[in-house]
This record gives C-alpha cells, structure tokens and sequence, in this order.
C-alpha cells in the first residue's frame, strides 16, 4: 500500500499508521490526493466515509487520461463530497492482445491530470489483486446489449467489461459512477450489469468530449501518426453528415452512403456504421417519427481502431 498525498505544490509521502480509521488528513480543500493499490486500507477509507454520510462519485479508468475522463471527475466531484478513480487496464476486456501489449500506460502524466481536478481518491491495483490465482470466473448474461456491434466484432469483450466493474463496484461500493457516452454500448451494458446484480450505484452517462477539431477524445487517439491525425476528424464530420441527411434517405441508404465516405479517405476503413435505437440497440429497419436513433460507427486508421456516435431523432 502507498499514499501519496499533493499538498499544494509539495508531494509528501505518508506511512502513519490509521489504524483507528481515522482519516482527519484527508481534505479536498487542502488539494490532497490519496493513492491506494491495497483494497481493505481503501475500504477503511470509504467507510470512515460513508459513516459521516459523505457521498462517494467513482470513475472507473484504464489510464492514459484525458480531458474526456477529467471531465466525468469534475462531474463527480460537483455532486458528491469524495471522487474515487481507478487505474487498471483490464485484461479480460481485449480479444486482441497486440491491442493490450500497445495500450498507453501513462501514470505519472495521469496522476498529474488527476490532481489538477482535485480527484481525492486513486485506486492503482495489481493484476493479481483483481484477478487471484483460483477465483471463479462470472458468466454475464447481457442479451442483446453484448450480442450486436461491439459485442458482436468484439467477442468476449463484454464479458470483461462487466466482470472488472462488477469487481470494481463491490471494492468502492459508490453512491454514483460516472461514464462517458462515447462508449454508450458499454454504458448499457453497465447499467444492465447493476440491474442484474443489484450494485450500489446510479449510473450516469456523460457527454462525448471532443477535440477543437471534432474527433472524439480518446486513450488511442495517441497512436495515430501525424497523418492520420490530420484525417481523423473526417469521422465526425461523416456523423454530422448522416445526422443532417437522415431524412433524405432510408437508414439501410444512408448507412451505405457512410460507409462510402469513410472509406473514400485513404487513411480509413470502415469496419462497421450501424443505426440503432438507444434504448434496446436493435437496429434500425425503418425509420420511425419520434424514436431516438443513435448511429455508431467504428472506423481502422493503420493499427488504431476508432469508435464514436451521433444522436438521430426524427
């Protein structure tokens, strides 16, 4: 276990022993942030909390920040008293190992970006802490949600994604937990998962942020080279395109009609443009007034695969 508490601008390393539980040190106002990778000693923590009734805000991560995850820290630390982030990229969730060998593993630059929002608590755990040598594994049953698009190009995905958040809630045992919506499959996916299993916390989804230029903020965005960069905003303005069509043509044309325009970029293949309803992600046949649509996309520059989405309301 270790704790790194930023007081201001010095970095002072604490080792008292609190054994009574008491955490009088910990104070949002005084800028300090506490660094577990120790789960009973975070679990004190939470409780001396949670008996003082403060609420407690969690953002689950896999590093590599940016301003989209600061973004759900900030909203968690404007509706409750105590915001929990963790750092752990998760195994279970890549079908591609090259994509987990390649991930970026970027601490010091995040625990930076992690401070300058005033995050109050980072929960840094081992591979052998989440996953013990002998533990069963949990089968998820998520039904369509896992069973269509990224579930669907992404075998066993999903499977991860809900055993490491189910792990991850039952450590924090949050009040709220935050999400971004650029990742809205998986957001059902995680609300489906405290359904089923009847976790503690409410889930919110929060907006996609977005670079000046309109590509979504994303960890990968770093392994673009400074071509594809340049490039890369084509997929949002193809989304904006669609949104602004979707009208002139039937969802079956206008998914044709994106899938052109990707692939007419030479930096680009389209690997998939679906239409679906955002409440229960079945595909779009027909157009129907007043229905919530979402059009997702997924798009391969060299070795980076990029996923993003746009609402369609009729």
């Amino acid at each position: 276990m270790y704790k790194i508490a930023k007081v201001l601008k010095k970095t002072v390393v604490l080792r008292p022993n609190f054994t009574d539980g008491n955490w009088s040190v910990f104070n949002r106002k005084l800028l300090i942030m506490l660094i577990f990778d120790n789960i009973k000693e975070l679990q004190t923590l939470l409780d001396s909390h949670r008996a003082k009734n403060n609420t407690i805000g969690f953002v689950p991560t896999m590093g590599a920040l940016h301003n989209g995850h600061l973004s759900l820290i900030n909203a968690s630390n404007e509706n409750n008293d105590i915001s929990v982030c963790s750092i752990f990229v998760n195994p279970t969730q890549f079908n591609n190992s090259s994509d987990l060998d390649n991930y970026p593993r970027t601490i010091d630059s995040d625990l930076a970006l992690l401070k300058s929002v005033n995050c109050d608590i980072i929960f840094i755990p081992t591979t052998e802490t989440m996953y013990p040598k002998g533990e069963q594994k949990t089968t998820f049953n998520f039904g369509t949600f896992e069973q269509v698009m990224e579930g669907k190009d992404r075998p066993g995905h999903f499977q991860g994604v809900g055993e490491i958040v189910k792990k991850l809630f039952e450590i924090v045992m949050p009040d709220n937990s935050y999400f971004g919506k650029k990742d809205y499959q998986q957001l059902l996916i995680i609300k489906e998962l405290v359904r089923q299993y009847d976790l503690s916390p409410e889930i919110i989804g929060c907006e996609i942020i977005r670079e000046k230029d309109g590509l979504a903020m994303s960890s990968r965005n770093t392994r673009l080279t400074k071509e594809q960069r340049a490039e890369a905003p084509h997929i949002h303005q193809t989304l904006l395109w669609a949104k602004e069509n979707s009208k002139n043509y039937s969802p079956k044309e206008l998914t044709e009609k994106v899938d052109k325009l990707i692939n007419s970029n030479p930096e680009m293949e389209i690997t998939y443009f679906e239409i679906a309803e955002a409440a229960s992600l079945l595909s779009c046949k027909e157009w129907k007034k007043g229905t919530h649509y979402i059009g997702f996309i997924v798009v391969q520059m060299g070795t980076v695969r990029l996923i993003d989405n746009i609402d369609i309301i009729l």
